[in-house]
């Protein structure tokens, strides 16, 4: 077979995979490796890798207009230099998506501004590429569409669909208080994902002030056990990073205790709220 037909037949080949990343990249990297830029077995790796780096985008396509995240913030972003607080080695190593596997859960904790959301969109967008169903909410906002969704007689459906997402993400614990019928109807979602499904949440709110957040310390307690049986925290100190202009400015200290790297969280000895 010709050179010319060979290249036509792996042209044809990728089309009937459908393989279209492939199929874009084949040509240049064809020429490279005829310049002897690339040996072969790297344009072999690099021809795949056109491929699945389309898939991911294509995935996170999906994901932008399915799972409600506010916007595409990345690991790539994140300016560790503005908070060296942040122990960088485990925020990495949970970006490797293992939690995810052994189905366990990941809590930011901290003041406003310190790039909490940004670190669990990060983690999201990460699991979309990789295939995972991920839906993103506000506790507000969560806690309302469960409230929509009991008057209207469907919490039954609502509750399947959030349990049967891959990643789900609650942002801003703390900064709204919830009603009664909010703490529980949010405690019964929490409960159904129990050891089933991975739940990413941020708080600006220490663990003990949970029970004022939900107005139950009864629910804020079994919650909290739920959550942090299987459970890695990253606690995050410092300035505001949308503030960073006004170096005058200070964020008042959590008063969060500082989390070694290391396994999650296994005890269910969790501390009681106020």
């Amino acid at each position: 077979m010709s050179a010319t037909a060979t290249v036509a037949a792996l042209k044809a080949h990728l089309a009937d995979l459908q393989m279209p990343g492939s199929l874009e990249a084949v040509d240049d990297l064809l020429r490279r490796l005829d310049q002897g830029a690339l040996s072969p077995a790297d344009a072999m790796e690099q021809l795949l890798a056109a491929q699945v780096a389309l898939r991911r985008q294509r995935r996170l396509q999906t994901a932008m207009s399915t799972s409600r995240l506010p916007a595409v913030k990345t690991l790539e972003t994140f300016d560790f230099t503005f908070q060296p607080s942040i122990d960088r080695a485990q925020v990495l190593s949970l970006h490797e998506l293992h939690f995810l596997e052994r189905k366990e859960n990941v809590i930011f904790l901290g003041p406003a501004g310190v790039g909490k959301t940004h670190l669990a969109v990060s983690l999201a967008i990460r699991a979309a590429e990789h295939g995972k169903r991920v839906y993103y909410s506000t506790l507000a906002d969560l806690v309302l569409s469960l409230q929509d969704a009991e008057r209207q007689s469907k919490l039954r459906e609502r509750f399947i669909t959030l349990k049967q997402v891959g990643l789900l993400v609650v942002d801003e614990i703390g900064y709204l208080p919830v009603t009664a019928n909010g703490a529980n109807l949010f405690f019964q979602l929490i409960n159904a994902r129990y050891e089933k499904a991975s739940t990413i949440l941020t708080s600006n709110k220490s663990f003990k002030e949970w029970g004022a957040v939900f107005g139950d310390s009864v629910v804020a307690v079994a919650m909290l056990d739920r959550l942090l049986h299987h459970c890695h925290i990253v606690n995050v100190k410092g300035n505001s990073y949308r503030l960073r202009q006004y170096p005058g400015l200070s964020m008042p200290d959590d008063g969060l205790p500082p989390r070694r790297a290391g396994r999650p969280r296994k005890s269910k000895e969790v501390p009681q709220p106020a």
